[in-house]
């Protein structure tokens, strides 16, 4: 475990060096963001309409035995904004793109491919590393807002054409409950989720062993740790920013 650490902690050291003093291969940077943004922007919405109508439906049934209905909004707003959409934005990410960067790059490590890089002189946390941790960090903010909008949006049509309660009272709560703070938080920790994920799935595919089996211990790796470090720190974001 420790010897992971260390060479995470290496491998972070490395990666930020070259960000720094190399040249950053801006062409690539972009064609991560779209991969990473685009490609995972249709079933993240989707994801993100069903659970805002289930938060919509579960907090009026809640609230209805209090008779606190006119509070539904708020529930939504700030149980989506400040945790539900950036830790689903981040869970798909790692699901999606982070077995990817790890598979990708533990495939060319089998085979050799980031060796010969080196041969060439071509720096690979330069070229392989820097741009997918900088395309993450545009994707994820933007995804996370998508996010906020359409888990917003979804449960105010759940809460009129569903449970028959008005949407002008819905829309009032929601948005009178949240502050900027709350967004900028919620961006916040979707850069830092970005980054962790693209950090976490680079250096499991780099270090990854010969073989299929190598790839996929690399790929599996990659997803599950990148999953309980996004939790461990989404809560110590939330404690330090909320308390």
């Amino acid at each position: 475990m420790s010897g992971h650490v260390r060479g995470f902690a290496r491998f972070v050291g490395r990666t930020a060096s070259r960000a720094w003093h190399h040249p950053i291969p801006t062409g690539k940077v972009w064609e991560q963001a779209w991969f990473i943004g685009v490609k995972a922007m249709p079933i993240l919405l989707t994801m993100t309409a069903f659970i805002g109508s289930n938060l919509a439906l579960q907090g009026y049934y809640a609230f209805k035995a209090l008779g606190g209905q006119s509070l539904l909004g708020m529930f939504v707003s700030l149980a989506g904004v400040r945790e539900m959409a950036p830790l689903m934005v981040a869970a798909m990410t790692a699901a999606k793109a982070g077995t990817e960067m790890a598979s990708q790059l533990a495939v060319m490590r089998i085979r050799e491919q980031i060796d010969a890089l080196e041969v060439m002189s071509i720096d690979p946390y330069t070229w392989l590393v820097v741009p997918r941790c900088l395309g993450i960090l545009i994707a994820l903010p933007a995804l996370t807002m998508m996010c906020i909008l359409t888990l917003i949006g979804t449960a105010w049509l759940v809460t009129m054409l569903q449970l028959g309660e008005s949407g002008p009272q819905f829309l009032h709560t929601a948005f009178g409950a949240l502050t900027g703070q709350d967004l900028w938080i919620a961006l916040f920790k979707a850069a830092v989720f970005g980054l962790l994920i693209s950090l976490i799935s680079c250096y499991c595919g780099f270090r990854s062993k010969p073989g299929p089996r190598g790839v996929g211990d690399a790929t599996n790796a990659a997803v599950v740790t990148s999953a309980v470090v996004c939790a461990v720190v989404n809560y110590l974001i939330s404690e330090w920013m909320y308390a």
